[in-house]
């Protein structure tokens, strides 16, 4: 093999393994870039479903024990949803047909609370 030949063959294998490397630096940026817009949103998308909380009222059925008023009950379930004890006594009273706010041990009494849920 003479010396130009010898150039010229070594001139290919060079040009041969630049390719390969261009090649391969292309598809490992692809796929890191891929791999980053696919991790991104993944986590914008969790985070905004974390934030997306709700509010369900619900109702419960107390037996009510020995020294129970709805005052003291109001105090024990009433939560922060209601501004006054005297605004869930009242709701008390409504729900459960009571003509004042009169209570007997033994009885049930139906009471409001309210439970938050996230939706995703």
């Amino acid at each position: 093999m003479s010396k130009s030949e010898r150039r010229i063959h070594n001139n290919k294998l060079r040009r041969q393994r630049q390719r390969r490397k261009n090649v391969l630096l292309f598809a490992t940026t692809f796929l890191l870039v891929a791999a980053l817009s696919f991790g991104i949103n993944a986590i914008v998308s969790n985070a905004k479903s974390k934030t997306e909380a709700v509010e369900y009222k619900y109702y419960k059925s107390i037996i009510i024990e020995r020294g129970d008023t709805l005052s003291t009950i109001a105090s024990k379930y009433m939560g922060d949803n209601y501004r006054t004890v005297e605004e869930y006594v009242a709701e008390l009273v409504k729900i459960n047909g009571l003509r004042d706010d009169k209570i007997a041990a033994g009885n049930y009494l139906i009471i409001p609370y309210f439970s938050v849920e996230f939706i995703s």
